[in-house]
């Protein structure tokens, strides 16, 4: 049950993120929001680092750097997507494959779910993309929404990598690898803004209010991580990756957003495969 509930409030914390991340995006640049949360996260366990237990081994430190590149290239291609008005495309797609990669790794490692761990996760990846999924943005068919299918694989690619890669980090290493793990993402971001002349470098509140997501990603990272290293994989990625759950929640009843009738049923969905989930 701690797994559960670790990897549930590692959802709920990555959808807050996301939705403070998508309002401030509105007033500033996407990737200079990005860029500040991930550098401040980085910087903070640095700073709380000598008071923090752990012990990691160089394995561990990689593990984290090497998932910090994979959570960089997510977080990129996920705000391009939000910049060009792709989101609908790409956060189904980018969040279904945040779930697939690390439970294909955790399989290739020898896990095995029990029966209805397997029927959760049926019920999890089609809760996602309903969830996730907006009708109303450029279809797959159109330019937009072939660049937003590249953007959403490309996405889910570097977030499955980055869980995949967290969860090779041993209990007992501390948190220092999250904290390579944020500050390799902040490096990504920017490289891969300044190689599509993107502004990135925060530079008005809104984007040093990007902090705030940081202290939230590093929560929801951290969350990840430990319930990885206490239990499964498998299930540790699919709840956590159940967190577009809580930014539709948050936008309904925040901004008084309309939850479309395919939301609603993808996040009965949701709600049935964590129940599955926590029973397996």
């Amino acid at each position: 049950m701690l797994v559960v509930l670790l990897a549930l409030g590692g959802a709920m914390a990555y959808g807050v993120a996301d939705f403070v991340g998508g309002l401030l995006s509105r007033r500033t640049s996407a990737w200079a929001v990005a860029f500040t949360a991930a550098l401040g996260a980085g910087l903070l366990v640095l700073v709380l680092e000598p008071v923090l237990p752990g012990s990691p081994t160089t394995s561990d430190l990689l593990w984290g750097a090497v998932g910090g590149i994979g959570g960089g290239v997510g977080t990129a291609f996920l705000y391009r997507g939000l910049s060009a008005g792709r989101m609908g495309v790409v956060a189904p797609i980018s969040g279904v494959g945040a779930a697939v990669v690390p439970v294909l790794v955790a399989l290739a490692a020898g896990e095995r779910p029990g029966t209805l761990v397997w029927v959760g996760i049926a019920c999890a990846l089609p809760g996602i993309w309903l969830v996730a999924r907006d009708p109303r943005s450029n279809s797959v068919g159109t330019e937009g929404g072939s660049a937003g299918v590249l953007d959403g694989v490309v996405a889910g690619l570097g977030f499955g990598g980055q869980f995949a890669a967290l969860g090779q980090v041993a209990d007992g290493s501390g948190f220092l690898p999250l904290g390579l793990n944020q500050l390799g993402a902040a490096v990504v971001i920017a490289a891969l803004a300044l190689a599509v002349r993107a502004p990135w470098v925060p530079r008005d509140h809104a984007a040093y209010a990007g902090l705030v997501c940081g202290v939230l990603g590093l929560a929801a990272t951290g969350a990840f991580m430990l319930a990885a290293q206490q239990g499964s994989l498998t299930v540790s990625s699919i709840l956590t990756s159940l967190y577009p759950a809580f930014t539709i929640l948050l936008a309904a009843i925040v901004l008084r957003e309309r939850v479309l009738p395919a939301q609603g049923v993808g996040l009965a969905l949701c709600g049935v495969a964590v129940a599955l989930v926590a029973a397996g």
